[in-house]
This record gives structure tokens, C-alpha cells and sequence, in this order.
């Protein structure tokens, strides 16, 4: 029994030394632990102050180019003649949009009045001119579109 007596004041003994280490050190590792952490929440901070002058930046730079699109769009710039012939191009591609959209027949029946209608504009331009007019009757020819 005074074995186990020993064994047993032994252990407390270790067991009480190492609380009593614990208990020590746990002041260091609290300030090591608390300097850790405040290095790391100051470079975080510095992270996000560089982050929000980058936003910052590209805001600016986004507002700047918003305006000038803007100034262009009104044609407060210098190209408006430019501006002019995005507005013809965009008329005639609506134009033609709209066209396609209300016609009353398919592709190649459309495509042939407008070639018929195009011999017929071109023999009245001949006749008041005086040139012979191309009689091509009802035959339609494809399109080589190399102008030949």
C-alpha cells in the first residue's frame, strides 16, 4: 500500500508541476499569441486600405470613360461626323431589319422581284437615256457578285 501511497504522490507531483509550468508559460504564449494576431490584423488592414485605392481608381477611371461616352453620344466631341455615319448605317441596317421581318414571301421569291424589279428600273433608265433596253423576259439570272 505505501507503493501505491508513492506512485500516487508521484503522480500528483508531476501532475501539479506541469500545471504549475502550464500556468507560467501560458503568459508568454498569450503575449507571443496576442503579438501574432496583431501583426496579422495589421497587414490586413493594409491589404484592404490598398484594396479600396484600387477601387477607388477604377472608379475614376470607369467614370471618366462613362462621360466620354456620353459627351460622344450627345455629340459634344469633335466626331460628330463619325457619329453621323454610325447613325446612317445603323438607319439602314434597322431598315432592312424591318424589311425582312414584314416580307411577304420567302428568300428566293424576294430576292427575285428585286432582281425583276431592278431589270425593270434599269430598261426605264435606258429607254429615257436612250440605250436598248434589256428584255429579259421571265428568266432570272443568280447573282455572281463580282460585278461582271
Amino acid at each position: 500500500m505505501k507503493r501505491n501511497m508513492k506512485n500516487f504522490l508521484k503522480a500528483a507531483e508531476v501532475a501539479i508541476g506541469t500545471g504549475l509550468y502550464m500556468l507560467d508559460h501560458s503568459d508568454k504564449t498569450k503575449r507571443m499569441v496576442r503579438d501574432r494576431v496583431s501583426d496579422q490584423v495589421d497587414d490586413l488592414r493594409d491589404r484592404l486600405d490598398d484594396l479600396r485605392e484600387r477601387a477607388s481608381d477604377t472608379y475614376d477611371v470607369a467614370s471618366d470613360r462613362v462621360v466620354k461616352a456620353a459627351q460622344a453620344l450627345r455629340g459634344d466631341r469633335d466626331g460628330s461626323g463619325a457619329w453621323n455615319i454610325v447613325r446612317f448605317a445603323l438607319g439602314i441596317g434597322v431598315g432592312i431589319g424591318i424589311g425582312l421581318l414584314f416580307a411577304p414571301a420567302n428568300g428566293d421569291a424576294t430576292r427575285a422581284a428585286l432582281a425583276d424589279k431592278a431589270r425593270e428600273l434599269g430598261d426605264n433608265v435606258r429607254q429615257r437615256y436612250g440605250t436598248q433596253p434589256y428584255s429579259a423576259g421571265s428568266q432570272t439570272y443568280p447573282a455572281t457578285g463580282t460585278g461582271d
